[in-house]
């Protein structure tokens, strides 16, 4: 198939803009279309054909649920059961925006192969303006993973969308760059107290001041993941990636020992490093653009420099923990 990108103004809200992502979706395809977090990828949340073609473009292993995305808190409601006070608090206070929360899903309502044949589901309001247009004219809940091939860094712009789903989706709403660049945080709800399955934007802080206590996960597993992110490597350029303690004389000396061996090397990092082949830069709102631009060089491995002291809430950490597998550079 052709994909077609349709740049769409975030501040004008027009129906003929919308009217071919509508139809598409309601006829049971696919889209990718901009959140606040990163670019996603929807298709109708109740139509199994329809998700299934989701997995297909994505390469996406079909034990990993999948979050809907709904248009307001009643919405949410409509789809989930016995949801609790401190649930509706949090919807008060993060929605729209980049908390998603673990809640009971109505029987019979979503797909099975959106909530992995849980009974939970994963859901949110998301805080982007050409999202909250599409999904009050579609009238129906979007299951919408990253719109990247499974593993590999996140989409922050439509390029990024386009470099991996061309030929594999009919249409791209280019509603410019994200603007929080990291997907959004999930939180268990059916525990007690609740726990951070994938931190993000909204942070442990931020939750505990509105609902008290909350835990972060130690990602025991169980019977299959709850969240997306919690099973699989993630975010992973083509090259390695390695973690390396931010320290300017163990990086150069890291720089040297590669070249050595005749390879070339990139670094993430706040600083910058002209020793290196490539040198990109490493924030929250970079990451993902950084790890791809890492993609259109020769590197051989990619270096990523990470504090000495490390907050188990880093939601940027979690990630280049998971694109590195865990490697360390010694």
């Amino acid at each position: 198939m052709n994909t077609e990108v349709i740049f769409v103004d975030k501040n004008v809200n027009k129906e003929e803009t919308y009217t071919q992502a509508v139809d598409i979706i309601r006829k049971g395809g696919i889209i990718a279309f901009p959140t606040e977090t990163v670019y996603g990828l929807g298709a109708d949340a109740t139509n199994a054909e329809a998700v299934e073609k989701i997995f297909e473009a994505k390469g996406r292993p079909a034990d990993n649920p999948l979050i809907v995305h709904v248009d307001s808190k009643g919405a949410a409601l409509g789809c989930v059961e016995e949801v609790s006070e401190n649930a509706e608090k949090l919807m008060d206070a993060f929605w729209p925006g980049a908390l998603t929360l673990i809640m009971k899903s109505k029987p019979h309502l979503f797909a099975q192969n959106v909530t992995a044949n849980l009974k939970t589901v994963g859901i949110r309001v998301p805080n982007h303006p050409v999202a909250l247009n599409l999904l009050k004219r579609v009238k129906m809940p979007i299951a919408a993973p990253s719109a990247n091939t499974s593993g590999k860094p996140s989409p922050t712009l439509a390029e990024h969308v386009y470099h991996d789903m061309e030929d594999k989706v009919p249409l791209i709403l280019d509603g410019g760059p994200t603007k929080i660049g990291i997907e959004s945080t999930v939180l268990d709800m059916t525990s007690e107290p609740p726990v951070i399955l994938r931190p993000g934007n909204v942070t442990k802080e931020q939750i505990e001041n509105v609902i008290g206590t909350v835990r972060l996960s130690a990602e025991v597993l169980g019977n299959g993941p709850k969240s997306p992110g919690m099973k699989y490597t993630h975010y992973a350029p083509e090259a390695p990636v390695y973690l390396i303690e931010d320290d300017s004389k163990l990086i150069k000396k890291a720089i040297e020992y590669i070249q050595g061996k005749g390879k070339k090397i990139a670094v993430l990092s706040s600083a910058e490093y002209p020793e290196a082949d490539y040198h990109f830069p490493l924030s929250p709102e970079t990451l993902y653009t950084s790890l791809r631009k890492c993609d259109m060089t020769d590197a051989d491995l990619i270096l990523a420099a990470v504090p000495v002291h490390r907050d188990d809430n880093d939601f940027m950490m979690n990630r280049l923990e998971k694109a590195a597998d865990h490697k360390w550079f010694s």
